[in-house]
């Protein structure tokens, strides 16, 4: 019965997404350090956000299952892949994870992935369904993990860690609001208030549109100021590009899928990352 229900159980983690979080965990760290981290700092910091963020997702599943029916209804629990029992254990397991490797880095290093946990545990319980709020806490929990990686290497006060907790921030917020604009059938049905409901479709659409040109527009910032030498123009070039490029598309009413879109800019700014580790650990 186990082996039946691994590739669901697998699928709840939706990997990508608690991935994209240790990475940006780990960049935090190198900015804050300015060299490569430690060892165990890199694989303390990447799990501790890795298994909260999983945290976090697994029992949206459970919360969201009515609203998955519509929207999602490959997803594992209304497909039938797993059980609610499933869903709440492999969460309890999943958080005492994200604990335990944040108690290993520090005491503050804890306290951070508890409120993180808290954020994600109220949001999918009550504030799923507010709209705009439901957003800023799900974009300010994404933004704390570049905090999370400075206060893992010991710097937490770095002004180049906060800045680019801003920018993923905003990132995650106008992913957010267009995802829920690509949601709307199903968040009408679940009684949520979120901006395409609240406002209409195509004008959450163009809110988010604003929110992706602020951080094309911002994300210049750090090279100017000094805080980046210039070799990491590149991959925020590169992120600056597909962001532009998808946010035309997405406030384009005649393309029938825009939702991938949303999926490219998330992972524009996953590889922009990626690169940006690579060129620090090299040189």
């Amino acid at each position: 019965m186990f082996r039946t229900r691994m590739p669901g159980l697998f699928r709840l983690f939706r990997f990508e997404l608690p991935f994209a979080a240790g990475v940006c965990v780990i960049l935090g760290e190198l900015l804050a350090l300015g060299e490569l981290p430690a060892t165990t700092e890199i694989v303390l910091g990447f799990l501790s956000f890795f298994f909260i963020s999983a945290a976090a997702l697994i029992p949206n599943d459970y919360f969201d299952i009515e609203i998955d029916r519509i929207n999602a209804p490959e997803r594992p629990l209304p497909a039938g892949l797993v059980t609610g029992r499933d869903v709440v254990l492999l969460s309890i397991v999943v958080t005492m994870l994200g604990f335990i490797t944040g108690y290993l880095i520090s005491l503050e290093a804890l306290l951070i992935v508890i409120l993180v946990w808290a954020v994600g545990f109220l949001y999918n319980w009550r504030f799923k369904k507010a709209g705009f709020i439901g957003n800023l806490m799900v974009s300010f929990s994404v933004g704390m993990t570049f905090v999370f990686g400075g206060m893992a290497a010991g710097r937490p006060f770095e002004i180049i860690v906060w800045f680019f907790a801003v920018i993923v921030m905003l990132v995650d917020l106008g992913e957010e609001i267009a995802a829920d604009a690509m949601d709307i059938e199903g968040d009408r049905l679940a009684g949520s208030r979120s901006l395409a409901l609240v406002l209409g479709r195509e004008n959450a659409l163009k809110i988010s549109g604003a929110i992706f040109l602020l951080v094309i527009v911002a994300s210049s910032l750090p090279f100017f100021l000094g805080w980046l030498e210039w070799i990491y123009l590149f991959p925020i070039l590169l992120m600056d590009a597909v962001i532009l490029y998808s946010t035309s598309k997405l406030l384009d009413s005649r393309i029938a899928n825009r939702r991938i879109y949303i999926r490219w800019i998330y992972l524009s700014g996953l590889v922009a990352f990626l690169i940006i580790i690579i060129i620090r650990m090299v040189r």
